[in-house]
């Protein structure tokens, strides 16, 4: 593992909590000498991740988008950033540039963003570990989803353990560096009209 992609909020939430975790993952990542790869921007818990990682010697590369680029949302320090025409090629990009994939707290787009890279795991058309920072157990209401998901039979266990979540950065990032891929197959039996008719 060399480089590793992170989603994040525009926005820095409510308690500094979330900010403190995004410098700390910064730091962490490059402490760890691993090249970050994220949305490009200064703004919000993005701005505060990337001045961490940069501060302590870290290589950050961003990609944004000409939209928010022609906004002035670049940040100003990176190593290098590229400028991509959509959010869909932004995201495809920062999945090229790397070897595992982290979400911090966000909203839409960074939920977006670490269930396609999940999702393009379970499917097998990439082999990168997914995880969440659980800053404040922000992340707890998404594994009682996807719990909640594997009772309901739409996706197996395993395909739930995959996502790591984690408290703390270096737990985090170790837990990615021991990751490996399931093994398993996505598609669930479908229930025989004989058990469908003890479950009704």
């Amino acid at each position: 593992m060399k480089s590793i992609a992170v989603f994040s909020g525009s926005n820095a939430g409510v308690s500094p909590a979330y900010r403190e975790a995004s410098a700390a993952l910064g730091r962490e990542i490059a402490r760890r000498q691993f090249t970050l790869v994220y949305g490009g921007t200064h703004m919000g818990l993005m701005g505060v991740l990337a001045d961490a990682a940069l501060e302590a010697g870290g290589v950050v590369i961003g990609i944004i988008t000409e939209r928010l680029h022609g906004r002035g949302h670049l940040h100003p320090g990176l190593s290098r950033h590229e400028i991509v025409g959509h959010m869909r090629e932004r995201k495809a990009r920062m999945a090229e540039l790397s070897d595992a994939f982290v979400a911090l707290p966000g909203g839409l787009g960074t939920l977006e963003e670490l269930f396609e890279a999940a999702t393009l795991t379970q499917l097998g058309d990439h082999k990168k570990a997914c995880g969440a920072l659980n800053v404040r157990g922000f992340y707890d209401p998404m594994r009682a989803m996807l719990t909640h998901a594997v009772q309901e039979g739409f996706m197996k266990a395993e395909h739930r353990d995959m996502v790591v979540i984690a408290a703390q950065p270096g737990e985090l990032l170790d837990a990615l560096a021991n990751w490996q891929a399931p093994t398993v197959d996505k598609w669930i039996t479908p229930p025989t009209p004989e058990t469908q008719k003890k479950e009704d």
